[in-house]
């Protein structure tokens, strides 16, 4: 293929926009699903299990095609999206409900008035977290090329989600829930969110060659 068709790593493509939105759209997501803890049998997990290891495959997909520059600024933009949300829903649990209202106020304000630590929690642990991710896949990309994506997606998904874990649990529930209790939680939602990541890593390897495919390469001849 001509190096004629390659297209400016540069340019801000519609599918970047796209997988950022997707990106921050998960990740506040879970910031309020993560109010909820969810027992099936003797199986424990937050409710931002379910969408918040997508964040972790697109910033592995980010990483991967455009590289840690461009990573850390989508991850800067979650936190900045993610923490407006948090300020409005202060702000809404602030002002009065009105009348016919004061029966749900107990159930929004559970949801939406999110302790400050709890808060702060979620985001020291996303920042460092997808940090820690986007860094180790891009540190391995240097060494190994665009060669064992499975190996770099999953080392680096095991050590972001580890971080993330082990700094929000303890910053989120530390004095309010049993300490052998919170260890059992954070080696079940690291090792739920890893194998979550290895589950669906055929999909993610086929996506990531597409978007390469398709952001640095066109089909067509280059003009004269």
């Amino acid at each position: 293929m001509s190096v004629g068709n390659r297209k400016s790593v540069n340019e801000l493509s519609p599918l970047f926009v796209v997988l950022t939105v997707i990106f921050c759209t998960c990740l506040i997501a879970s910031n309020l699903l993560e109010t909820k803890i969810v027992q099936i049998g003797l199986y424990t997990f937050t409710g931002g299990t379910l969408c918040f290891p997508v964040s972790y495959i697109l910033n592995d997909c980010i990483t991967e095609v455009w590289g840690f520059s461009r990573a850390r600024m989508v991850i800067w933009l979650g936190f900045v999206a993610d923490l407006m949300v948090v300020l409005l829903g202060q702000l809404t649990v602030w002002l009065p409900a009105a009348e016919y209202w004061q029966e749900n106020e107990v159930h929004f304000n559970y949801v939406f008035g999110l302790a400050p630590r709890i808060a702060f929690a979620s985001f020291c642990a996303f920042l460092i977290g997808s940090l820690l991710n986007s860094y180790v896949m891009s540190r391995m990309k240097r060494v190994s090329g665009e060669r064992h994506f499975s190996i770099r997606a999953i080392l680096s998904t095991l050590v972001g989600e580890g971080a993330d874990s082990m700094i929000f649990f303890p910053l989120a529930f530390g004095g309010l829930m049993p300490l052998p209790d919170m260890g059992k939680l954070i080696m079940l939602q690291v090792a739920t969110k890893t194998l979550y990541e290895i589950f669906v890593l055929p999909v993610t390897i086929r996506f990531v060659q597409y978007v390469k495919k398709k952001e640095f390469y066109s089909n067509s001849n280059p003009k004269p």
